[in-house]
């Protein structure tokens, strides 16, 4: 299983947890099994076409998976995905 770390806007649709474990051998199925496990993350995470959405940038291991195989991208036992949502603002 891999570990997702969750942040904090994230925290309380997964019960206030920083980190949680789901099942998958892509970066896809693992973060389909967390939606399945917590429902209320799935809007935040994917697209209404399925696909990750726009402003949530997806890490494994510290690369960007985007830069990799996106969705696709192998995931092994004791890997970490990393979920950080874009950050907006200023001036």
């Amino acid at each position: 299983m891999a570990t997702i770390r969750i942040p904090p806007v994230l925290r309380p649709s997964v019960g206030g947890e920083r980190e949680v474990s789901a099942p998958g051998g892509t970066v896809g199925e693992v973060l389909r099994n967390l939606t399945e496990m917590h429902p209320d993350t799935a809007t935040q995470i994917f697209s209404g076409e399925g696909e990750l959405n726009r402003y949530v940038n997806v890490y494994l291991n510290d690369e960007d998976v985007r830069v990799l195989d996106g969705l696709e991208t192998a995931v092994g036992e004791g890997d970490t995905l990393v979920i950080l949502p874009a950050m907006a603002g200023g001036r």
